[in-house]
Parts: structure tokens; sequence; C-alpha cells
């Protein structure tokens, strides 16, 4: 078996991400945790087209980013539950990403999530070289380190400050701002993929929740709609008022034709 001392002198000169492996073998640890992923991805992906015209960002659910080299690999990785890089490419010689390897691309994600499965402990742990909370700080370095428990109905946000974390206060509407992207996390009450949660998710900086795709298309179905029946309501009242233009007509035909049958030839 290879030593981890030997493993930085064996590849040359370290591993990328087709060479590590792309997951620890374990399962997600409840099922809320993919279409939590899925709406934050979703509802943010216009943000970041205009942050990023050019393409150049990559997102990672449920992806390691790998910190340190180890035996075996995968012990030198933190897998966010989810997590956003700006400025790298979203795919590496054409491939799509197995994993998010720091020693490669030295780029630090901006903001790394992390979903409450159980009490917290294991995400705020500050155990030095094991700990989450610790790696993320110390090494991993995202801007913004947020934990999120849906049991709670609650997340808690860290924003990384001369190298240490320090809890970000919510704002006036009980969110927090995560400034370089310019919108704000927290949580929502409703329903997404059949399923009335307190979700987290995004808004922008003036507070309007940033809609997944399925709910702009919605959106614009029953504006759409809307309009048809303004559309509707306009015609009947201009058929209304052509009937009554016509109903007009024909009371003074009635009329006219009384005043000649009267030997009164009417004035028009």
């Amino acid at each position: 078996m290879t030593s981890a001392t030997n493993l930085d002198t064996d590849l040359t000169p370290f591993p990328d991400h087709t060479q590590l492996p792309e997951s620890d073998g374990k399962f997600v640890k409840n099922w809320q945790e993919h279409p939590q992923s899925i709406l934050l991805t979703d509802s943010i992906q216009p943000v970041l087209k205009q942050l990023h015209p050019d393409g150049q960002y990559c997102i990672g659910q449920d992806l390691g980013i790998y910190w340190r080299l180890t035996d075996p690999p995968e012990k030198g990785a933190e897998a966010p539950d989810w997590f956003y890089v700006g400025n790298v490419p979203p795919l590496l010689d054409g491939q799509t990403r197995r994993s998010y390897v720091l020693w490669r691309e030295f780029i630090s994600p901006s903001i790394a999530l992390e979903f409450v499965s159980g009490d917290g402990t294991e995400e705020r742990d500050r155990t030095p070289w094991k700990g989450k909370f610790w790696i993320y700080e110390q090494v991993i370095h995202p801007a913004f380190y947020g934990i999120y428990e849906v049991n709670q109905a609650s997340v808690e946000v860290y924003h990384l400050i001369d190298g240490q974390y320090q809890l970000l206060p919510a704002n006036e509407r009980g969110r927090y701002p995560i400034t370089p992207l310019g919108v704000e996390l927290g949580i929502w009450e409703g329903e997404y993929q059949n399923a009335e949660l307190p979700w987290l998710r995004w808004w922008d900086a003036e507070g309007n929740l940033l809609l997944t795709g399925e709910e702009r298309a919605e959106q614009e179905r029953q504006r759409a709609e809307q309009e048809r029946q303004r559309a509707e309501q306009e015609r009947q009242r201009a058929e209304q008022e052509r009937q009554r233009a016509e109903q007009e007509h024909q009371r003074n035909e009635r009329l006219i034709a009384q005043l000649r049958a009267l030997g009164v030839e009417p004035e028009i």
C-alpha cells in the first residue's frame, strides 16, 4: 500500500480531478439534500450568468474539495453539500469535474453550504485537521460558510474576516447578505418538489425571491393568462359597446319611422 508520505512523490507532480476518487462511498444522508441543492442551483443561475457572461464559474453539489494528500486520498477531501467558485472553467480539458482540487486551481469557493442531518456537531467541529469548521476556515477558505438545519428551520452564516469566521448577523428581513453575489440567503417556507418544508433559498438585494426555472415559467404562464383575461374582458366591453350602439341605432330608426308615420319628417 502506498503511504501518505509517498503520495506526493508517486504522482507527478500532484493528482488532478481525474486521478482522485469522486466519492467516499457513503450514501446521501437524507432525501432532502438533492432537491435542496437543485433549488439553490436553479434559482441562482440567472445571477451567476450576469456575473460571469463568459461562463467561467462552477457549482459543486456534494462534490469533493481536495485540500491535502492522504492515504486513502478521499480522506483529504471535504464535500460541501453545495458550493460555488467564480472565475474557474466549468469543465477541465473538456471533462466534467469529478472533484475540485485546490492544489490544481488555488481559487477558494465564494460560499460553501452544509445541510445538517444530525445535531450540527459535525458541521461546527473546530478540531484541527479533522473538524469541518476548522478545515473550511483554516484551509479551504470559502468567504462564506453556511450551516442549514431544516429541522430547526434555520441557517447560520459565517463570513471569513482576517482568516477567522465571524457569525454574520441577519438583516432587517431576517436574511444574510452574500454581498459579492448581490444576493441574500435565508429560509423560505413553502412547497418544492411536493414537499412543504423550510427550504434554504436566495433573494436579490431588494428582497425579491429568486425563482426557479419552473417558478419563472409558472409566473409567465400566470402573466400570460392574466393578459388573456384582460384582452377577453376588453373584447367583451367592446362587444357590449357595439351592441349598445346597435340598440341605440335601432331605437333611433324606430323613432324616425314613427314620426314619418305621423307625417313628420325628422331632422337628421
